[in-house]
């Protein structure tokens, strides 16, 4: 396999709960690059990111997933984060009893490095809510910079980030593009970049602050087309989701 695929997705069929969700899946992801995942509600792309991750609920039934060059098919959820997966959920959780700086530490990989804790919460614009518990009280802004404080700690290699714009007020998208951008070193020509990332989004609000190189259309579990991330979200304004699940470009 070319070295520079960070993610390749072979005919990947999902079930949960004993419902298929996904029907073969195919989708390539080069390191430097971040593609970008439009659909209804509804049509799997969630489902698509978490079973990425390895949420045990999400059964992969027939397929293959290959990260980095390695097979992680069958892999575990922690042992894929230490690969390099990181995610950011679309409604994180909760977490009573622990505060976000003892989470952001445990991102770190087990480098207790307080300087370096107090100089990412700082670009999150989270530094006063580190002694919080995580994501309890906070906005929806809140929640986002939480999560992408957290990726930042990880540092993983491929980014998976589910509607990253969702419930962010205008005070706080650009912060948080400029987030993602750090994480997916965008500040680098592409050739220099080593991370990748796969984002979901329902607006497509957050292509005005992250570039994406590429879109795709899942629609009932397929992927139905795939092009130009930003004709694919003028025409998904203008048409809808059934133009593109009758687009001519359908692969």
């Amino acid at each position: 396999m070319d070295s520079e695929i960070l993610l390749e997705v072979k005919d990947l069929h999902v079930e949960v709960d004993g419902r298929e969700i996904l029907h073969g899946v195919d989708l390539v992801l080069p390191a430097g690059e971040t593609h970008v995942i439009f659909g209804p509600n509804g049509s799997g792309k969630t489902t698509l990111l978490m079973t990425l991750m390895g949420f045990p609920r999400y059964k992969i039934t027939k397929g293959q997933l290959i990260f980095n060059g390695k097979d992680i098919t069958h892999v575990p959820l922690d042992e894929r984060a230490r690969l390099g997966i990181g995610i950011s959920f679309q409604r994180p959780p909760v977490v009573r009893g622990v505060k976000l700086r003892e989470m952001v530490r445990s991102s770190l990989r087990a480098k207790d490095d307080k300087g370096l804790i107090n100089e990412l919460a700082k670009k999150a614009n989270m530094t006063d809510f580190l002694e919080r518990d995580v994501n309890h009280g906070f906005s929806g802004g809140e929640i986002k910079r939480s999560e992408l404080l957290q990726l930042l700690a990880q540092g993983p290699d491929m980014v998976l980030l589910d509607e990253p714009e969702s419930g962010v007020d205008l005070e706080n998208i650009a912060l948080i593009g400029s987030l993602i951008n750090e994480l997916l070193e965008k500040k680098h020509p592409i050739r220099e970049r080593k991370r990748g990332g796969l984002v979901i989004t329902h607006t497509g609000h957050i292509l005005d602050y992250v570039n994406a190189r590429t879109g795709y259309v899942l629609c009932h579990g397929r992927i139905n087309c795939t092009g130009d991330p930003r004709d694919m979200l003028e025409t998904i304004k203008h048409n809808g989701y059934q133009e593109c699940v009758e687009c001519p470009r359908k692969i």
